[in-house]
């Protein structure tokens, strides 16, 4: 069995995550969706608790709590009810606490073979001092992370772009790539970026890209070296140019000091990208 956990939080990127899912059943033969709700605790609150010690805000049982409690409840009833009786089995969870963190222990406890998220990205400060819940999952998940902005139909995911540097064995990964390309049936184009303070010869570049096709035998793949200002950006309009269906990319789940000034090459295309981007982070 396929198991996919979706993080819904009832905006149109989540519906679009979704729909995706749901559709990912074609492509496999057993398939178990958990619909993930968290309804995020200010970090302000007052904590009460509950039988057996649970702790709870202690405003759980005033008005409107009770009443977005409900109103999540019935929608999550009428989302099992439009979903019943298709080729996946289906489930809904709604959790209190941090999104973030509430997401993590699900993907702990689900252990999912993926996880599809909504992203609605962000720019500027928001960007820098902030981040989105889906750039920390995408840099902290243990399996792989497909983003979704758009609608997108897994049916014609055809084009799937993964950008490395090639640098690096990459076994797991590798054999990730490989699954993902034979799901949907997909040519392969690996990319480098050449960037103006990183620059190589295309020899170098293509000697590299030929290495890891060979060492991994990768199929119906097409070698490209793609010249940009910087890695991030080259990814997204390279991507843009084959009119690609799929972004796919690894991290390296750096976090803390080194995360902040040095960043994430494939959290910034997560956020960026028009299109659905595959991330997995590599040990």
């Amino acid at each position: 069995m396929t198991k996919v956990l979706v993080p819904f939080d009832f905006s149109e990127q989540a519906q679009n995550a979704l729909d995706l899912s749901a559709n990912l059943s074609n492509k496999f033969d057993s398939v178990e969706i958990t619909v993930l709700h968290v309804i995020e605790v200010p970090s302000t609150a007052g904590m009460g608790t509950m039988g057996g010690g649970e702790m709870i805000p202690d405003y759980e049982n005033q008005i409107f709590f009770i009443e977005l409690m409900d109103r999540r409840k019935a929608q999550f009833k009428e989302l099992e009810r439009k979903h019943a009786g298709n080729n996946y089995a289906f489930k809904t969870k709604i959790v209190l606490g941090n999104a973030f963190q509430s997401i993590s222990s699900a993907i702990v406890e689900e252990d999912p073979d993926l996880v599809v998220m909504g992203s609605k990205g962000s720019s500027g400060m928001e960007e820098v001092l902030i981040g989105s819940n889906t750039e920390k999952v995408v840099r902290s998940s243990h399996c792989p992370v497909l983003t979704v902005k758009a609608a997108a139909n897994p049916e014609a995911f055809k084009k799937i772009v993964f950008a490395s540097d090639f640098r690096e064995d990459q076994d797991e990964l590798a054999g990730r790539l490989k699954s993902l390309q034979k799901w949907f049936d997909a040519d392969l184009y690996l990319v480098i970026i050449n960037t103006p303070g990183s620059f190589e010869t295309t020899r170098e570049s293509a000697a590299r890209i030929k290495k890891f096709a060979n060492k991994y035998n990768i199929e119906h793949a097409v070698a490209e070296i793609y010249n940009s200002n910087s890695e991030e950006a080259g990814i997204v309009e390279f991507a843009e140019d084959i009119d690609a269906d799929m972004i796919a990319m690894a991290t390296h789940g750096r976090s803390g000091l080194i995360h902040l000034f040095t960043g994430s090459i494939a959290e910034d295309v997560v956020n960026h990208a028009k299109r659905p981007v595959w991330t997995f982070k590599i040990k």
